[in-house]
């Protein structure tokens, strides 16, 4: 905030690195920054001092718990840290990682605004399944803050303790959905233990299908996991049941799953521009697919996600074509605006083509402290920007990257969820394409997969994609295809307007409509079905226009098409006339032949009069054809004046009399009976 008295405050760790206070200083606009040697120790009064600055900004995170207790012992809010010793001092290129500190140390002063929070209740009660004495024994240990039941695959070789403190149940569960403070099984296979078991424990009245509930379930199997994506379930625990630390940990983060709880909603929806279906005819299924939690189903034109199951992975996001499905950990503005960030304040202290990498908070950042204390570490040009899941990188923000002037990115994932990085590869595809189309070069982009550091650090350090390919920041507004021509704007530059269309791969959210202009009857379903609104009626004239810079490549247009005359081109036009309205198809306006006035498309009329004429009960006379070849006012107008007024009243019957029924008798008698 303008007026602020905000101390970034910086440390050498004993000299173990060097850090260029000058770098730093220059980046934040203020004048060389003091460097201390040990500021968590001997040097703590420094740090005291800083408490009278409405903000402070640590460059260490080592020690961030240290200076948090001191704040909060002083009445003052918590500092923000950030690391220029792992990823960036302790390097083998740390003597010119100046402009990289002073890229982390701008980064640091900016605050991402909170994301939207989820309030979870969890009553603590507990399923533990599993099989012999180590099921128990975690089902023991958890009992002690938790309301557990225990559910056995195998009940033999089982000593319980002496006074049995939860009810144990044999079983093994079939189905399970839901998530913490909400989770619902099937069990097959289910029984109570009798209470008189002697030796290997006895159930009586097996049966399968039980329905139950729990707040948490701590799966002790070994066999293949209730859900899919378990990691990111929360309330949901499986452990390796061979390995006692593993479990031991589970059990130490399960035993606190009882209270309120607030989770992050990671994402946004937006039903508008959702492009998933239209009149039950199912255009993009992106989300859904690429979802590896089952957190998006469909809900008819529009789809459902489910807070609760979400676990953030971003891949949603990343590949949603409309930006109806939106990231907010954090949110799209405020991710590219770091982005930006890091690069102004890379070149700002000097730097020259930097290669940005995204990690994720838990394994991306093991991976570059185990590179920095025992290898090579970060070269002294790759700025690391940390997410809650790589999963979530979409092509704008690749875009975003290369515009702003860094000269590659690196996406670092887990090999753990490799799978989950499907939407990741086709968004570095369309990124690689794209740049390539406008003479940049393929290849800036890269993902990788090492679970060992020594890999890690050869790709890392491998990765040269040569010189920056521009160095200009734009404003982060509007939705992810905004952001992405902004930037796809920057890259093109001033011969935007005169670069032909490039192709791009069938999954891109960018192209053209083509149509068979010969078979198409003006109908415009397309239009009613397109929720990019790319393909627009003209009210004056029979005609369809279409802007292609709107276009999704959803493909509800082709598939709503009775003609079946609509192709889709994925393509990128970079120049202005992809915003500008092109006609795809226009005809001559039929004249109603009662009034003249233009009310259809002529195809459109002839079809139906050529289709329904003498074949249609309704249209058998010339008198009922000509109402096809009329306007909506002068149909009525000649309805009414008939006797098929479709709005007239009907006719009171008239009450009928004795005489009435006299004639009728008399109507049914000869002349002798009359």
């Amino acid at each position: 905030m303008a007026g602020m008295d905000k101390r970034v405050l910086l440390c050498n760790c004993e000299k173990s690195m060097a850090v260029y206070g000058k770098d730093i200083g220059a980046a934040l606009g203020s004048d060389e920054l003091p460097v201390h040697t040990n500021l968590c120790r001997r040097e703590i009064a420094r740090f005291e001092e800083a408490l009278d600055a409405d903000e402070i900004v640590v460059a260490c995170t080592q020690e961030a718990a240290l200076f948090s207790e001191m704040a909060g012992e002083a009445g003052k809010p918590a500092p923000r840290f950030f690391n220029i010793r792992e990823t960036a001092g302790w390097s083998e290129e740390g003597k010119k990682a100046g402009p990289k500190m002073a890229a982390l140390a701008l980064l640091a002063t900016r605050a991402n605004r909170p994301a939207r929070l989820k309030s979870i209740h969890s009553d603590g009660l507990c399923l533990v399944t599993g099989s012999g004495q180590k099921a128990v024994d975690a089902a023991v240990l958890l009992n002690r803050t938790l309301s557990v039941t225990l559910l056995l695959a195998d009940a033999t070789g089982i000593l319980l303790p002496p006074t049995l403190d939860f009810p144990v149940f044999c079983g093994k569960v079939r189905a399970a959905c839901g998530t913490l403070g909400n989770f619902e099984v099937t069990v097959d296979g289910y029984a109570a233990m009798l209470p008189s078991s002697r030796g290997d424990l006895q159930f009586a009245m097996r049966r399968d299908g039980a329905k139950s509930n729990c707040s948490v379930i701590f799966d002790l199997t070994g066999g293949t996991p209730l859900f899919t994506r378990h990691e990111g379930r929360d309330g949901y625990f499986r452990p390796d049941p061979g390995d006692p630390a593993d479990v031991m940990r589970a059990i130490f983060e399960a035993s606190a799953m009882s209270g309120e709880f607030e989770k992050p909603i990671y994402v946004g929806y937006d039903p508008e521009i959702c492009a998933h279906s239209r009149s039950r005819i199912t255009g993009c299924t992106k989300c859904i697919d690429n979802c590896p939690a089952g957190a998006i189903t469909s809900g008819g034109d529009t789809v459902t996600v489910d807070a609760a199951i979400c676990g953030g992975c971003g891949n949603c996001a990343a590949h949603c074509p409309t930006g109806a499905v939106t990231y907010q950990y954090p949110r799209r503005d405020d991710f590219i605006a770091s982005i930006q960030l890091l690069a102004r304040g890379y070149h700002a202290a000097g730097g020259k083509a930097p290669v940005l990498l995204f990690h994720d908070g838990t394994f991306g950042l093991e991976m570059i402290g185990a590179t920095a204390r025992f290898g090579r570490g970060l070269p002294h040009d790759m700025i690391p920007l940390q997410m809650h899941a790589t999963s979530g990188t979409g092509h704008d923000a690749l875009l975003t990257a290369i515009s702003a002037g860094f000269a590659g990115v690196v996406v670092m994932g887990n090999p753990k969820n490799e799978s989950e990085y499907d939407a990741v590869r086709e968004e570095i595809a369309l990124a690689d394409a794209i740049l390539d189309g406008l003479g940049h070069g393929s290849g800036r982009v890269e993902l990788v997969f090492h679970s060992d550091p020594e890999q890690l650090e050869a790709a890392l350090w491998k990765h040269r994609p040569g010189a920056s390919a521009a160095m200009h920041e734009f404003l982060p507004v509007g939705g992810k295809r905004d952001i992405a021509r902004a930037a796809i704007k920057v890259l093109a530059g001033s011969s935007a307007d005169t670069h032909t269309p490039i192709a791009l791969p069938d999954s891109a959210p960018f192209g053209a409509v083509h149509i068979d202009a010969d078979g198409c009857t003006l109908c415009l379903s397309c239009v009613s079905a397109c929720p990019a609104f790319a393909l627009y009626d003209n009210p004056d004239r029979p005609q369809l226009r279409f802007v292609e810079s709107a276009c999704v490549q959803c493909g509800l247009c082709a598939a709503t098409c009775p003609e079946k005359v609509m192709t889709l081109e994925p393509r990128l036009s970079v120049g202005q006339s992809a915003t500008q309205a092109v006609t795809l198809k226009e005809e001559e306006p039929f004249e109603c032949i009662r009034c003249g006035k233009p009310f259809a498309a002529r195809s459109t009329i002839e079809k139906i009069t050529a289709k329904l004429g003498g074949s249609h009960r309704m249209f058998a006379t010339p008198e009922r054809m000509a109402l096809l070849q009329m306007c909506d006012i002068c149909r009525l107008e000649v309805q009414a004046e008939n006797s098929d007024d479709p709005f007239a009243l009907a006719r009171r019957p008239v009450p009928r009399t004795t005489d009435d029924y006299i004639a009728e008798r008399n109507n049914g008698l000869d002349d002798d009976e009359k």
